[in-house]
């Protein structure tokens, strides 16, 4: 008996759970059908369908009688009062936006009440959704969507037209999903109920696609490879099931939201598909990381890692720069540390201490990075300070490289160096092309083309450094120009100086461009274009200011000045070269504990960076000591 006993409890228990879950959705699916189709009832507070209008009034009753029904909980009480007051206003033929209003703030908060299933358990599959929407749906709503189907004209209650864009922006695949489950009362909208769930899920996006044109999905598959932000925003297939286009159009705005949402209900799988740039991708990877670590496989462990930062962490940093540039730095500074862990041996429990920690900082990231965190005034300084930041180094060199064509009175040579810098601009806006709308830039091949960049231009600036002070030293400087100066800026000479000032520039474009093309997808584009042309200002005054008071100088005084900013320089490209490289996996990583970093001159607390601005720096006073001699034996 009393196994009988707990039996019958059991299958009760399962019957009430049952009908809460049918009573939930069906009021969801209820206010969802008003908020969506009130505007065809009423308009202008008169009614333009009496029929439509009774069946507005007919449901918002059903929704409260559903309320009432439910088990007793702290929110039912404001879900009744809720209902009361969406019924209040249909009566009082109230206005479309209204009713919307109340109706969907209304059906989210009874889903956090009473929480039911909001997504299909994998994605769906959309071939399947077209044979079953052939099958059992295009008889009435017809083909392409449009509501005019061979039987439509038979119907008393004309089917949805899902090619509607104005109602469409309004319907989540949720919604679509809960209608095919449960049909549409007093409508020859039948329960599909018996289609298995997954079928019911490729129906409900494969119908939720037909207002959005493949046009529009092209532009929204652009928009979400390259927008690691919108990828935060819709991180999985709930969020997407439950999103309608006009929600996410409170974001990002309308067009956008139009294309983005026309990608996703073809391609919902990418949603699933861990995207690159992702700080889930980072997640995963150092828990996989620290697995393969326990197991003994410190190789795996190791690339494992810095996959995390690569292709997790990496493809975010140029947004997160232009949000909180101190943040980054630590999260930077945090994975470099624990790479380093890993390469040392370090015990499993401290490496599992690290990665607490590196969940820490990526929750302050995620907090940076979401759409609310994004402002006029951040879009404006992040936009002027990467500029001011990225161009003032290629300007510095740029414009030492001009002065010196002049003050050598060798105006022909000119033609080059205009042409490198030029060149670089071209190149990078060749590169943000390819990047948006042909292939994805990885995060290695980022950092490799900023890291060997500026390897070689501190290469070359040190060279260039101690050839310029050795000129300072010189008594006959004018003889020299008159002797020397052909051969030393002949035509291959010329070259050079184009393919210095197309280095030193490309690779700050390059890096500029991550950042603006993270900042345009925020939406303020005016904004950061005002950033952009405020720090183009500065620069420009910059760049004017050292020619016009480079012509004053006398020779010696300007190629000393230009000799020591060369060397500042050699050193600043050679730190961060370095870094780079280490953040590609190239360079170990020792961290030097408690040092400092200030990445704009190139100061990262490891031993290898702050090692090759050691060696730079003693490359410089090395070259500069020996020119002393030389001009001290010259003259005596």
């Amino acid at each position: 008996m009393a196994v009988l006993g707990i039996l019958l409890f059991a299958l009760g228990t399962s019957v009430a759970a049952q009908a809460q879950t049918t009573d939930v959705q069906t009021a969801w699916r209820l206010l969802d059908y008003m908020a969506v189709d009130y505007g065809g009832a009423v308009s202008g507070g008169r009614v333009k369908s009496a029929s439509e209008y009774a069946e507005m009034t007919e449901f918002a009753a059903s929704v409260s009688t559903r309320l009432a029904a439910l088990p007793s909980t702290p929110a039912r009480g404001q879900l009744i009062a809720g209902a009361t007051r969406l019924q209040a206003v249909i009566a009082a033929k109230g206005a479309r936006e209204d009713v919307a209003r109340i109706a969907h703030g209304l059906a989210a908060d009874l889903l956090k009440a009473y929480p039911v299933s909001l997504a299909p358990g994998k994605a769906p599959d959309l071939a399947r959704g077209a044979t079953l929407f052939a099958q059992n749906c295009a008889s009435c709503h017809g083909m392409t969507g449009d509501g005019h189907g061979p039987d439509a004209a038979k119907l008393k209650t004309l089917p949805i037209a899902f090619s509607d864009i104005t109602r469409a922006r309004q319907r989540s695949p949720f919604a679509l999903y809960q209608v095919i489950d449960q049909g549409i009362d007093g409508t020859a909208m039948q329960s599909f109920a018996t289609l298995p769930s997954a079928d019911r899920w490729a129906l409900a996006f494969y119908a939720g696609r037909f207002a959005f044109p493949d046009a529009l999905a092209s532009q929204g598959e652009r928009l979400w490879k390259s927008d690691p932000g919108l990828r935060q925003m819709i991180p999985d297939l709930t969020t997407l099931a439950g999103l309608t286009p006009e929600v996410l159009a409170m974001s990002i705005g309308t067009a956008k939201a139009d294309a983005v949402i026309a990608y996703l209900r073809r391609h919902p799988d990418v949603v699933i598909q861990q995207a690159p740039g992702s700080l889930t991708v980072a997640r995963d990877k150092l828990a996989q990381s620290l697995a393969a670590y326990r197991g003994g496989d410190r190789h795996a462990a190791q690339e494992l890692a810095l996959s995390a930062y690569l292709d997790g962490f990496e493809p975010l940093e140029p947004m997160l720069t232009a949000r909180d540039a101190t943040l980054m730095g630590h999260i930077e500074s945090a994975m470099g540390e624990f790479r380093a862990s890993l390469q040392q041996g370090r015990p499993a429990d401290e490496i599992a201490t690290r990665i607490q920690v590196l969940d820490g900082l990526f929750d302050d990231a995620d907090a940076a990075l979401s759409p609310d965190a994004a402002s006029t005034a951040s879009t404006f300084l992040g936009a002027f300070t990467i500029l001011l930041r990225e161009g003032l180094e290629a300007l510095l060199i740029v414009v030492a490289m001009i002065a010196f064509l002049r003050k050598a009175e060798r105006p022909e040579v000119l033609p080059y160096v205009h042409g490198g810098w030029i060149g670089a601009l071209a190149a990078g806006g060749l590169t943000w092309g390819i990047a948006t709308y042909a292939i994805g830039i990885s995060g290695a091949s980022r950092e490799l083309t900023e890291g060997f960049g500026s390897l070689f231009a501190a290469v070359v600036l040190l060279s260039v450094g101690i050839w310029m002070h050795g000129k300072a030293q010189a008594d006959q400087w004018q003889r020299y120009i008159r002797e020397k100066m052909s051969r030393a800026l002949s035509r291959q000479s010329a070259w050079f100086l184009f393919g210095l000032a197309f280095i030193v520039v490309y690779r700050e474009v390059f890096e500029t461009i991550l950042f603006y093309a993270a900042l345009w997808t925020q939406g303020n584009g005016g904004t950061m274009l005002a950033g952009a042309g405020s720090a183009v200002l500065l620069l420009g005054l910059i760049a004017w200011a050292m020619l016009r008071y480079s012509r004053d100088l006398p020779i010696a005084k300007f190629f000393a000045y230009s000799a020591w900013l060369m060397a500042i320089l050699t050193i600043v490209l050679a730190g961060k070269g370095v870094s780079a490289l280490q953040e590609a996996g190239i360079i170990d990583i020792a961290p030097l504990g408690g040092g400092i970093r200030v990445s704009m001159l190139g100061i990262f607390p490891t031993l290898q960076s702050m090692g090759a601005q050691l060696l730079m720096l003693i490359a410089v006073l090395c070259g500069f000591l020996l020119n002393r001699r030389r001009a001290a034996v010259a003259v005596g």
